[in-house]
């Protein structure tokens, strides 16, 4: 058994070279074995990726079936509501997630944020079109979803290349601003009025957050040692 002059690993009595330092192993009173095999590959390999293609077809069809079966399965048990709607809906929605950015991952960002928001709407119309809601999709909740996506597209076009404060400070203060937009809608639904009373304490939370970190943002010193401390 010998060991590298330069780093001490211990060697195998095939290597010519020590496998982690690369210094050249010369040990007169014990030749390289050149016979025996190697203790690791010598030749690199790779998997072949999955062709995103075959993925989106599989993803497809596996969604379809679970579609058409509970669809089928709804009609054939009459129970007399509509359930399948809710798996179709499901199904739908992770498709418009999943298969089209996987088929083109050059898709344009907004294109790709309308789609999102577009299945989960389209999820949520499914699931008045089972109860008979359309009153509540159209005043509470279609609102509360356009709103969150509009908010989703505007931290996706400021936060690129944006330092963790800066990010952290953006999403604090988005998601108190949704905070309010969602009380602000369930109250006008049911109430009729936009009185605002808990998205209040959240938004004075959020701000209390933010705060002291656009302080630490700005002050160079109080900057650099935040980077230290949390390794950012």
């Amino acid at each position: 058994m010998s060991y590298c002059v330069h780093c001490g690993v211990e060697l195998d009595a095939t290597a010519e070279v020590c496998p982690l330092c690369g210094t050249p192993v010369i040990d007169p009173g014990q030749p390289v074995d050149r016979i025996s095999p190697k203790p690791f590959p010598t030749q690199r390999g790779e998997v072949k990726p999955v062709s995103k293609k075959e993925a989106a077809l599989l993803i497809t069809v596996t969604l379809a079936s679970v579609s058409v079966a509970c669809g089928i399965l709804n009609l054939f048990l009459r129970t007399g509501q509509v359930w399948s709607l809710y798996i179709i809906g499901a199904a739908a929605m992770l498709w418009l997630w999943f298969v089209p950015p996987l088929l083109d991952r050059k898709l344009n960002l907004f294109l790709r944020l309308a789609l999102n928001a577009g299945a989960v709407a389209l999820y949520v119309f499914l699931i008045a079109l089972a109860n008979h809601g359309f009153d509540w999709y159209l005043g509470l909740a279609l609102p509360i979803i356009l709103t969150g996506g509009g908010l989703v597209l505007f931290l996706a076009l400021v936060l690129r290349g944006r330092s963790i404060l800066t990010t952290v400070t953006l999403l604090l203060g988005t998601t108190g601003v949704y905070c309010l937009f969602i009380e602000g809608f369930i109250r006008r639904y049911f109430t009729g009025s936009a009185a605002l009373s808990w998205s209040l304490v959240v938004m004075a939370v959020c701000v209390a957050i933010i705060v002291p970190l656009v302080i630490v943002r700005r002050v160079p010193s109080l900057r650099e040692e935040a980077r230290r401390r949390f390794h950012m």
